[in-house]
């Protein structure tokens, strides 16, 4: 049950999509929390998610089966972590940073670039069927990072060098 993200990993059709919505559903609450309660959330998660796929894995023979979607909800925490770094801020800019997450981690988790690739090939039991897609969701949390900051969406991080000051944009006010 865990594995399939309570049933959605039987969805006739993209079924890893309905975990990451999963994973968006589950992170949203939590992004409030200060940001190492939402890494050990994270943690939490990711830990839940390797012995269910381990688990999995083992009675079905099959190794990441696409039923399995606990690595897609576990790997989409992670992607939206930079989100808990600006605060969970109820406005467009926000809903459009956690769409971008969303996209952003899908894409890594479907093109498995690099080291995302490699660990889904090369690593074994749950371990493996987790790694890739908290490796995917890492990526995704740097390009959200990034653009976050380029924005000016970070709060404390939002503008190291005062550079957004100088061109009018405001940070996130946290609070």
């Amino acid at each position: 049950m865990l594995a399939t993200g309570f049933g959605l990993g039987f969805a006739p059709f993209a079924p890893g999509t309905f975990g990451s919505a999963l994973g968006v559903a589950l992170a949203l609450p939590l992004l409030r929390a200060p940001f190492p309660i939402y890494l050990l959330a994270a943690a939490v998660v990711a830990g839940i998610a390797i012995w269910a796929a381990g688990v999995t894995q083992r009675a079905t023979g099959r190794h990441d089966d696409g039923r399995i979607v606990a690595d897609e909800v576990a790997g989409q925490i992670v992607a939206l972590a930079p989100l808990s770094l600006a605060g969970a801020l109820p406005r467009p800019a926000w809903v459009a940073l956690v769409v971008t997450g969303f996209v952003t981690f899908r894409l890594f988790d479907v093109w498995k670039p690099g080291p995302v690739g490699w660990a889904e090939r090369s690593l074994p039991g749950g371990v493996g069927v987790v790694a890739d897609d908290l490796l995917a969701g890492a990526l995704a949390a740097l390009v959200l990072a990034g653009g976050m900051w380029l924005l000016g969406e970070i709060g404390w991080l939002a503008d190291p060098f005062g550079l957004a000051a100088s061109r009018g944009v405001q940070g996130v006010q946290i609070g």
